[in-house]
């Protein structure tokens, strides 16, 4: 399977044609007022029109209510939600089956006890979405420009799909790609020049670098369900670039 990569947090015709015409997997759109990267429903139902049949199109929601679930529904016609909220695995589940949309549930990783949540999530949601936590103090859930360490996810055994998040950049997915080899990507604040304002050149320079170290060679999954010590394989990640100063998703 060829690695998905999504752009999210698109709010203009201009840089979803960029997301687009570099070969975005699926592109993202945010649903949650207090984010510079909001949009509203009529804004987002002409860029789904931009986009459909090209790429997949996923509606990011924080703890939505079903009236908000449907309205976006309705406007959109997306092809996933993606919950980056409080949401339980029961929450997951029932929105999945009430509205008969794939789900991807987003999940913040700081440290190894964070991966005992997975399983719970993983039996109610096609797939998963693993981001760095939020940092202390911060108001939003995600698209704070901040990474994790990512060799926690190193022989991570999973059914359904995860999509690495949290911090990446042009300057560092070739890094996470080689390491972790993950089934897909998520880069909202890191392909930006401020808060909110993608940037086309850097969303085109993202998905240049994923791909590149994507063709060095088919991944090389590990197997069984445990979390391998990198210490053990003497493999360390390039360290990441410098977090923005960038409002969450």
């Amino acid at each position: 399977m060829s690695l998905e990569i999504k752009i999210c947090g698109l709010s203009t015709a201009e840089t979803l044609e960029a997301s687009l015409g570099a070969g975005a997997d699926m592109v993202g759109m945010v649903f949650f007022a207090p984010s510079p990267r909001h949009v509203d429903l009529a804004t987002a139902a002409v860029l789904g029109a931009q986009a459909r049949g090209r790429a997949q199109i996923v509606a990011l929601t924080v703890d939505a209510d079903d009236a908000t679930l449907a309205a976006i529904l309705d406007a959109l016609r997306p092809d996933m939600f993606q919950l980056h909220g409080h949401e339980t695995p029961a929450r997951v589940a029932a929105i999945k089956a009430r509205f008969g949309l794939p789900v991807m549930k987003a999940l913040g990783i700081a440290a190894r006890e964070d991966l005992a949540a997975l399983p719970a999530y993983e039996a109610a949601a096609d797939r998963l979405l693993l981001d760095a936590k939020p940092p202390k103090g911060a108001t939003l859930p995600g698209g704070n420009g901040v990474t994790f360490d990512w060799n926690l996810l190193a022989g991570l055994d999973l059914a359904r799909p995860f999509m690495l998040s949290g911090g990446l950049d042009p300057e560092n997915v070739a890094s996470a790609v080689r390491l972790i080899h993950p089934p897909g990507l998520d880069v909202s604040s890191g392909v930006e020049r401020g808060p909110g304002i993608k940037d086309p050149s850097r969303i085109e320079a993202f998905l240049r670098a994923a791909r590149a170290a994507e063709a060095e060679g088919e991944p090389r999954r590990p197997t069984g369900n445990t979390f391998a010590d990198a210490t053990s394989t003497g493999t360390q990640p390039t360290p990441p670039s410098p977090a923005r100063e960038t409002s969450p998703s």
